[in-house]
């Protein structure tokens, strides 16, 4: 089945999950899921309270489908629009306002591991590797690596890593920040939908708050990023999630989010 027959999207339990990738073409980047990836995150409306990113097939994303690169009339103009519409999608997934989760199994190479660096909270097994894999092939990064890549790991190191070309275990991903935790190859994508559920049933305005200022912040001095933060905490403070999150504490009772998220929507 090819991707432009098959759904690569699909929302369940207030979580919108995403196929980056598929089996096709050795588990590369798959246009359709970015093109049906965006029209969902342009849509989503208060329903969704998280994004799980996924690759369906041996890999999370093994990087671009170089052998349709090479088949293409035009190469360069092949390239530009298969780059635009990842940054498209790109664009749409740094928009929204929840929490996003990828399950990463396998390789997360070029696109791939540029859409890691994208997510939140990322999911690893043992076996998970990730690779920049541009310079292979005689190219540059896309799908925001270069922009990514310096504010996880520092300026020199991001640099050290594209040019190398290095292969990075899921231990050193982790120690390096571009993954969150590792568990067992087949736990990765119940874990990571586990805890895009949990999310998607928490204090989504409060996460849309802390998206916003962690976003901002690299636009900011010190000094105004405090100042946001007064802003913003003193706003979420009489927002409906605010005031369940202190009243249940005081309470000394499980907050009911659904109450404050209601509330918000209206």
């Amino acid at each position: 089945m090819t991707d432009n027959l098959q759904s690569l999207v699909r929302v369940e339990d207030g979580v919108l999950r995403i196929a980056v990738a598929t089996a096709e073409h050795g588990t590369s980047l798959s246009p359709e899921g970015m093109r049906q990836g965006i029209d969902a995150l342009r849509s989503a409306g208060p329903e969704i309270g998280a994004v799980l990113l996924v690759g369906e097939g041996a890999n999370f994303c093994a990087g671009g489908n170089v052998r349709g690169f090479a088949a293409a009339e035009d190469r360069s103009a092949h390239l530009f629009d298969i780059a635009n519409l990842f940054h498209d999608f790109v664009r749409a997934l740094d928009a929204i306002a929840v929490p996003v989760v990828a399950a990463v199994h396998g390789w997360a190479a070029g696109a791939g591991m540029s859409i890691v660096l994208h997510a939140d909270i990322a999911f690893a097994g043992p076996g998970t590797k990730l690779r920049a894999a541009y310079p292979s092939i005689g190219f540059t990064p896309d799908g925001g690596m270069s922009w990514t890549l310096p504010r996880v790991v520092g300026l020199a190191r991001a640099r050290e890593l594209i040019l190398t070309d290095a292969v990075i275990s899921a231990e050193e991903g982790v120690r390096l920040g571009l993954l969150s935790r590792i568990v067992g190859d087949d736990e990765i994508q119940g874990e990571a939908l586990r805890i895009a559920r949990t999310l998607a049933h928490g204090p989504t305005a409060a996460y849309a708050g802390i998206h916003r200022l962690v976003n901002d912040s690299v636009h900011r001095s010190l000094s105004e990023q405090m100042d946001a933060e007064a802003a913003s905490i003193s706003a979420a403070s009489t927002t409906p999630t605010g005031i369940e999150g202190v009243n249940s504490f005081v309470e000394k009772r499980r907050p009911d989010w659904s109450l404050g998220a209601n509330a918000d929507q209206q």
